[in-house]
């Protein structure tokens, strides 16, 4: 009897001793590949998610991705044609926690009460998906002072209203916001952190287009820590492949800023939009999704594998 009980004794060790030496020495295991949170824009495959919501956000939560963010073209009220509530309950059911999104209405000074309302129904929206930023993707202004304060003012009545709803608001930035202004020296990105309330209003740094309008994305987390809230992590397609990119830096100065929130945006290539099969006819939508749920899959699987993202 004390030999059998030795013997159970020391088998159990043997395991509890096991699974501890495969933690050790193996910190990028499938369980800790699985809970980092990863986030994605789902414009990356809008023509999917305008198709079959339901399948697209499976399919993106089994890729690894675990948090959304949204786009909400021309003021829609509905998410991808679905109720907020149900959206919400298709994200919740797959896991997938929904924490920004993208849409705009431009400011016109003699329709501001009715723009007002309308951002207003937005914010709404966005509140009961669960969200916490509420983005501008991108703003129709001349780079002048007067023009730019103006976006500036407009931003800042616009977050004001945002915070009512418990939204913070942001602005994603493409190539051209590191241009000088017209009538100045002064970078008109580097205006529009400067010259926003920080209380009101953040930014959701796209490091790709940031890159390519000759700006180094670390150097301006480091400049602005604490206005910079949101990432898109993106590169020419599949997030690591072109090498042009410092993402180990990127991601380490916006953890040292203490943020975390980040998602991967992935733009369809010309060539791809225009590929051909090999009796000649164009590639279908599905076909050209398909493409890119696999350049996110790609994606997914650098981020995962990456030390330097964390969980």
């Amino acid at each position: 009897m004390r030999v059998f009980r030795k013997r159970r004794l020391s088998w159990a060790m043997f395991l509890c001793t096991a699974v501890a030496m495969f933690l050790l020495v193996s910190p990028e295991t499938v369980w800790a590949k699985k809970n980092k949170k990863i986030g994605i824009q789902l414009y990356s495959v809008m023509g999917a998610m305008g198709k079959d919501p339901q399948k697209s956000v499976e399919r993106l939560a089994n890729i690894g991705y675990n948090s959304f963010e949204l786009v909400q073209w021309g003021g829609d009220t509905k998410v991808f044609g679905l109720s907020a509530k149900d959206f919400k309950a298709l994200c919740d059911k797959n896991g997938v926690e929904i924490i920004s999104t993208h849409s705009s209405i431009q400011e016109d000074p003699a329709k501001e009460a009715e723009i007002m309302q309308r951002w207003r129904q937005l914010f709404e929206i966005q509140k009961a998906c669960g969200g916490k930023y509420f983005v501008i993707p991108s703003y129709g202004v001349d780079y002048t002072v007067k023009d730019v304060q103006r976006m500036c003012d407009y931003f800042n009545r616009v977050g004001k209203i945002a915070s009512e709803y418990g939204l913070k608001l942001g602005y994603h930035n493409h190539a051209s916001e590191y241009q000088k202004l017209k009538d100045s020296d002064k970078v008109m990105w580097e205006y529009l952190v400067e010259n926003t309330d920080p209380k009101y209003v953040c930014f959701e740094l796209d490091v790709y287009w940031c890159t390519k309008g000759g700006k180094n994305p670390v150097e301006y987390l480091k400049k602005y820590p604490k206005r910079i809230e949101m990432l898109h992590i993106k590169d020419d397609f599949v997030i690591g492949e072109s090498g042009t990119i410092d993402f180990e830096g990127i991601f380490k100065q916006f953890y040292k800023n203490g943020m975390k929130n980040y998602v991967v945006e992935i733009e369809t290539p010309g060539a791809l939009r225009e590929k051909v099969n090999a009796d000649g006819s164009k590639y279908t939508q599905d076909q050209i999704m398909d493409e890119v749920f696999e350049a996110a899959r790609k994606s997914a699987e650098y981020l995962k594998k990456s030390k330097f993202v964390k969980k």
